[in-house]
């Protein structure tokens, strides 16, 4: 019974993931939204974590609860992109991304400025982009708060079920 609860989390978990990186981009192709550099660094969790829950739910019973304490690692490593972002979005600091700065292109020519322009259009970091209009939480937010709610899930459903997974 405990396996199939272990296997049913960590799938819930990953599917949450997908379902994440999905939501990132559609936005993207059905919304028009431009990611910023600082949105595509908080991707990179949730394709850790996704990867992470579907090789654990592989694994032999034995390796699934380590696969769920990486998954939680990565979540948290999300956690913290998220609050790095809802940091410069607030203006709270700096992006630590040269690439959310914008082009200093004083002094150049038009030939130099078009050849240093980037290949894909993107948004300043310290821009909040909203998947909902008048829904008060950036996609920054929205990120912040569901990669700790994943890491919590996981987390939380290991330490209810500690005694009976040792």
């Amino acid at each position: 019974m405990m396996f199939s609860r272990l296997r049913v989390t960590l799938a819930a978990a990953t599917a949450a993931c997908g379902a994440v990186l999905l939501t990132a981009h559609a936005s993207e192709w059905t919304g028009k939204l431009i990611p910023c550099p600082l949105c595509l660094v908080e991707r990179w969790p949730y394709w850790i974590g996704l990867g992470i829950g579907l090789i654990g739910l592989m694994l032999p019973r034995v390796l699934v609860k380590p696969s769920m304490l990486l998954f939680i690692a990565a979540m948290l490593a999300g956690t913290a992109a998220g609050a790095v972002h809802v940091g410069v979005e607030w203006r709270y600091w700096a992006s630590p991304l040269p690439e959310c700065r914008g082009l200093d292109l004083r002094g150049l020519s038009v030939a130099q400025r078009l050849a240093s322009m980037p290949e894909r259009p993107s948004k300043p970091c310290d821009e909040p982009a909203y998947l909902i209009d008048g829904f008060p939480l950036s996609m920054a937010e929205m990120n912040l708060l569901f990669s700790l709610g994943n890491a919590l899930f996981v987390g939380g459903f290991l330490w209810v079920r500690r005694k009976d997974l040792v």
